[in-house]
């Protein structure tokens, strides 16, 4: 008997792991993926409009873009530099700046007094909301005869198009936010003694909030958009009158600046809009990307 147990492996008879078994476990142990290593984020997002920049020069340089047809990346940054120096670019980037943020004023005020309306109670709901979303599906951009017809033909009529071109995309987004609010947190707040004032200052507005900051992006982006537009009617001054004047004299060179003019200022209140969403969601967990 004494025989028998000898010629069995240690690893049946329990007294300890072999080499085999320690080898077992070291194979079965997960091991650290190796992080490699990866450019900033900031550099990765820099890439892709880089990659334009020398597309378009070395199109330029070969011959292949004909500057009648657009002007070279060198000549835009001088017509650019230029124009900043002898004043005209800040001045006509001081008048659409005050454009946007008087329409976005006017537009997210309305916007908001509407969206609480139909999102807290069912009333407001019933009146206003099928009415908007009719409203909604009309083209704001084949208004402009209708308010150069109410308004003139002054600063009006500008106004009013990016004011109409916020309204609607705060208006949606802050009215679906509320209404997907979770009924768990309502019953929770009710449990808790909150009245109805309560549960919408502390329960319904927050839980809202980050899809109101949703809108708020698309509404900003929505005004610089509108204000290309606006600023096509009789503009006296701001960047869409700069542009009026290149296509006049086809300066592309010029109407390529304020292009990016405009793209620039929209990316500036995206991330503006992005920062306060940090600041006003900090104590919300979400997913940033791996």
């Amino acid at each position: 008997m004494t025989q028998q147990l000898a010629d069995v492996p240690e690893r049946v008879r329990g007294e300890g792991p072999t080499a085999s078994t320690e080898s077992d476990l070291v194979s079965i142990t997960p091991r650290k993926p190796r992080r490699s290593w990866s450019p900033p984020r900031a550099v990765r997002r820099a890439v892709g409009p880089v990659l334009v920049v020398v597309a378009w020069h070395l199109f330029s340089v070969t011959g292949l873009l004909h500057p009648d047809v657009l002007a070279a990346p060198l000549d835009v940054l001088s017509r650019g530099t230029s124009l900043w120096s002898d004043g005209q670019l800040p001045d006509a980037i001081l008048a659409s700046a005050k454009r946007v943020v008087v329409g976005f004023v006017i537009g997210g005020a309305v916007a908001l007094v509407l969206s609480l309306l139909a999102g807290l109670f069912r009333l407001g709901e019933d009146l206003l909301d099928s009415t908007l979303g009719m409203i909604r599906m009309v083209p704001w951009v084949g208004l402009i005869p209708l308010f150069i017809i109410w308004f003139g033909i002054d600063e009006t009529p500008k106004i009013a198009l990016v004011a109409l071109g916020v309204c609607f995309p705060l208006y949606f987004n802050i009215y679906g936010a509320i209404r997907t609010v979770d009924s768990q947190l309502i019953e929770a707040g009710e449990t808790l003694g909150l009245g109805r004032l309560g549960l919408i200052r502390h329960v319904i507005l927050p839980a809202a909030l980050p899809g109101a900051l949703v809108g708020l992006r698309y509404a900003l982006g929505t005004a610089w958009l509108a204000l290309v537009f606006a600023e096509q009617v009789n503009a006296s001054a701001g960047i869409g009158y700069l542009m009026n004047t290149g296509r006049d004299f086809f300066q592309t060179d010029v109407i390529v600046v304020c292009l990016v003019v405009y793209a620039v200022l929209g990316l500036i209140s995206d991330q503006v809009v992005r920062l306060l969403s940090k600041v006003l969601l900090s104590w919300q967990a979400s997913f940033d990307g791996k």
